[in-house]
């Protein structure tokens, strides 16, 4: 049994065993394990590619490369801190009723169907699986944000389902496109979706059915990746869902949808040796960046304040690949890394401010320092973190994203500047009264699992002060490849 057996049947086996326990305490340590085991086996490939570079298995079905390995490690990472965080959450919820044993059944189900989906997209060299893949991570994520079963989740549920079922079946029809142009080169057969093969033979698709494609692979999964104006399920997707849905969400199925775009804009890069599709991703990265930071101010619910701030840092990281020059990728790369990690750690640290509270709603919810200081010490250092303060790794990369910014188009400087200060003021407008104002007295304090938030927050921090060597090289190699596909 191969390396990729393992981390693809881990996460697929776990869902199938935990559908069966109708135990929440067993379950729930059961997907700590799963979840560390699928860490380990995703370090153990990643280590395999930085000493023998590109891998492929299963007469190249999958294929792993400096790109998706950095992923595949970070989904793993997140996804076994998130389970962490989740045994504690969730058994809080039961306690009080919001959640059933049955619920949590389907919750531990579906959340390693979810991690399966994702490691799937990552992995596969088919563009047809990574389409397939995608959905299925989709359908795992409707049934987690309706988990509560109120009308406002169910209505959630259904517009996440709703608008992106419509953005995936672009994006399919973007692959047919593609496939359309490739088999007459490749052949009518699973080549002429192979990754690998595409990527070689780029410059014998036909420019103009390739430019096209990318326009629907562009708002198809745009849409999931969260950009605006396809952005409208993200906010109710985590306002609704149980909180450790929205730390995957915002932390690992943005990056896989954008993983996905940034492979197809490599593609089509090859075959126009043209920056369309730079300059489509660079304006949708804007677009996205100006509202968000505009929507930040008009917020009431926590989560849905956090999910634009999602909303906001996926735009910088669309933006700056589609600059595409090595120093932006790098910065884009950097930058997916520390937001995953950060602002899954403010979730896990917003999840139990809200059960403290017993709301979401930010008129609600005051003097967390007061009440349990690591759930408000917690909440302000995420903030200034995701707010791009140094010393922490989100300062290093929006200061490398700027200069790669001067260097290709230094007029954007005059839109990313201010976005980035009113996306500054709206999150301390609203967390300043929540972390030191006076805590109601009806309240009391809740258990708590801080350790994931520290260990998140703690990562970021060395990523500002000084990346580690092997993991500069990673980005290095990483974005150089990115950057050759575009020659």
């Amino acid at each position: 049994m191969s390396l990729f057996d393992l981390l693809l049947g881990i996460p697929l086996l776990s869902g199938v065993v935990m559908a069966l326990i109708n135990r929440s305490p067993i379950a729930a340590r059961l997907n700590i394990a799963a979840g560390f085991l699928t860490f380990v086996v995703a370090l153990a490939l990643a280590f395999q590619v930085l000493e023998q570079g590109s891998i492929l298995a299963h007469e190249q079905a999958f294929f792993l490369d400096p790109y998706n390995v950095f992923l595949v490690s970070l989904t793993a990472f997140v996804a076994a801190t998130t389970a962490i965080f989740s045994r504690t959450y969730m058994l809080h919820e039961e306690e009080i009723g919001r959640v059933t044993a049955s619920n949590l059944r389907l919750y531990h189900a579906m959340f390693q169907l979810f991690i399966f989906g994702m490691l799937l997209a990552l992995t596969t060299n088919n563009l047809g699986v990574l389409w397939i893949a995608l959905e299925l991570a989709t359908l795992a994520t409707v049934l987690l944000v309706s988990l509560y079963r109120t009308p406002a989740a169910i209505s959630a549920a259904w517009k996440y389902f709703i608008l992106c079922g419509v953005g995936i079946a672009l994006a399919l029809f973007g692959t047919i496109l593609i496939f359309s142009t490739s088999s007459e080169t490749l052949g009518h057969g699973n080549d002429a979706l192979t990754w690998t093969l595409l990527y070689k033979n780029a410059e014998n698709l036909t420019p103009q059915v390739i430019t096209i494609a990318f326009v629907f692979l562009m708002v198809g999964y745009g849409t999931k990746v969260g950009l605006v104006p396809m952005h409208a399920w993200l906010p109710d997707a985590h306002g609704e869902g149980p909180t450790p849905i929205s730390a995957v969400l915002s932390g690992l199925l943005l990056n896989v949808a954008l993983y996905a775009l940034v492979r197809c804009k490599t593609l089509v890069d090859g075959a126009t040796h043209g920056d369309l599709a730079g300059k489509l991703m660079m304006g949708f990265g804007m677009l996205s960046l100006v509202v968000a930071s505009m929507a930040l101010h008009r917020q009431r619910d926590i989560k849905r304040m956090y999910s634009f701030s999602s909303i906001e840092h996926m735009g910088l990281m669309t933006f700056s690949f589609g600059i595409g020059t090595p120093l932006a990728n790098f910065a884009a790369l950097l930058h997916m890394t520390v937001h995953s990690l950060v602002k899954s750690g403010i979730f896990f640290t917003v999840g139990h401010a809200a059960q403290g509270m017993k709301t979401q709603n930010m008129i609600g919810i005051r003097g967390l320092i007061r009440l349990q200081p690591g759930i408000g010490w917690g909440l302000l250092l995420g903030t200034i973190a995701i707010a791009g303060f140094p010393p922490f790794g989100v300062f290093a990369s929006e200061f490398l994203l700027m200069t790669a910014a001067l260097q290709s188009y230094p007029w954007t400087i005059c839109l990313l500047l201010p976005s980035l200060v009113v996306a500054f003021a709206g999150l301390f407008r609203h967390v300043q009264p929540m972390v030191f104002g006076v805590p109601p007295e009806e309240v009391r304090a809740v258990r708590v699992n801080m350790l994931p938030v520290y260990i998140h927050l703690g990562l970021a921090l060395v990523l500002g002060l000084a990346i580690p060597g092997f993991l500069a090289d990673w980005y290095h190699n990483a974005a150089d490849l990115l950057h050759r596909g575009a020659q």
